[in-house]
């Protein structure tokens, strides 16, 4: 049952369906349920509302329909674009590279590949500020270099990476360039001619979750990951997701139109919070301050104290946020990308990602601050 006064703060962990996008979701899930590879009538019906949602997202995204690849989320597309990219592409190299600061999606596929199957990663630093250094990945690049896969906007920290700088180093290398567009997308253009690969998720821009995308441009080499049959050109097997998959194509459509009314209004609201919270609670950092960050999302620390304890407290508050990624449930390790960002352990394992979505209003946004003073209140002393 929904807290009565819940203040929903953890936007970037997940989002709510959007009603417009579950109304397009409807036909599939009530009337159209053959499989999509049968031949007949019923089967049919269902390829062309796949059929119609690709057609759709490739439009939206200024790509080809055969350039997109369905899957079950932004995990499965990560590990697709990684694992598939750098098998394919061994004749050349056996080198990668990514970004210290990377979903564990991104990072756990690449610890794979180095662990079981002879790939060298190079895993580049950040600043403080948790953007990537570019000269780093100007020297990492060799010969025998195959993938460069960095994130747009990370998760924890909201914190933008300079993307057209790393794709001009990778065109000039002539080096596959993979973006794990995840949260970024619907809050940040996205400039598909900048990449060979990126992937995005449908739950984080009020799309279904369990619904997921690659974006492959068209020539390029992929291996399959999973074994069975033909769908997605070969690329991806297993029966689709049709109602998925037509929610995702509604979410991106209306993420793409609200995106700039959204910026225009949560943007102010973000900020508010960030300044209430340095005001209100004596000693809290922001963590990638000073730098560009996706204008929902702010990732503070709160001095000697314990996250997981400030997050039950809140949650008996009725503020839902986080201490990082969903992804990490059940982790007790301070956060990697803090780490990666020069923060000391006892100050990551006191942070607190708070993550703004379309329907909160400035008086939620006042009410969260008076309860996280309280909270931290008492817990400080």
């Amino acid at each position: 049952m929904q807290h009565q006064r819940m203040i929903y703060l953890d936007a970037n962990a997940t989002t709510p369906l959007d009603p417009e996008v579950l109304e397009a979701m409807l036909p599939s899930l009530k009337q159209h349920y053959g499989n999509p590879s049968s031949s007949h009538y019923a089967g049919r019906q269902t390829r062309a509302l796949i059929d119609s949602a690709r057609d759709d997202l490739a439009a939206l995204l200024h790509t080809k329909s055969h350039e997109l690849i369905f899957t079950s989320g932004g995990t499965e597309a990560d590990n697709l674009a990684i694992l598939g990219l750098a098998r394919s592409h061994t004749s050349k190299g056996r080198h990668l590279i990514t970004c210290q600061t990377e979903h564990h999606a991104v990072l756990n596929a690449f610890d794979y590949l180095e662990k079981y199957e002879n790939f060298s990663v190079t895993r580049l630093p950040v600043a403080l500020t948790g953007v990537l250094d570019l000269e780093a990945l100007k020297s990492a690049l060799k010969a025998d270099t195959t993938l460069v896969s960095v994130m747009s906007a990370n998760n924890e920290t909201g914190v933008l990476q300079p993307i057209r700088e790393i794709s001009a180093l990778c065109r000039q290398a002539g080096v596959l360039f993979h973006c794990d567009a995840v949260q970024s997308f619907g809050k940040e253009p996205i400039e598909t001619g900048l990449f060979d690969a990126f992937t995005l998720a449908a739950h984080k821009f009020y799309g279904p979750k369990g619904a997921g995308l690659l974006f492959l441009r068209g020539g390029i080499g992929l291996t399959a990951v999973q074994q069975g049959g033909t769908q997605e050109g070969q690329r991806r097997p297993g029966t689709e997701n049709p109602a998925a998959i037509v929610g995702m194509a509604a979410a991106a459509k209306l993420a793409l139109t609200r995106m700039e009314t959204d910026a225009k209004r949560l943007r102010p609201l973000r900020d508010r919070l960030e300044a209430g919270l340095l005001e209100r609670c004596e000693g809290v950092v922001v963590n990638g301050a000073g730098t560009a960050r996706i204008w929902n999302t702010v990732n503070v620390t709160f001095p000697a104290s314990n996250a997981e304890s400030l997050l039950m407290a809140l949650d008996l508050e009725g503020v839902c946020a986080s201490s990082g990624s969903a992804c990490m449930v059940g982790s007790m390790q301070p956060s990697h990308v803090l780490q990666a960002m020069g923060v000391p352990t006892t100050r990551a394992a006191s942070a607190v990602r708070f993550s703004l979505g379309r329907s909160i209003i400035p008086e939620a946004i006042e009410a969260a601050l008076g309860k996280v003073g309280r909270v931290w209140d008492r817990l400080r002393v």
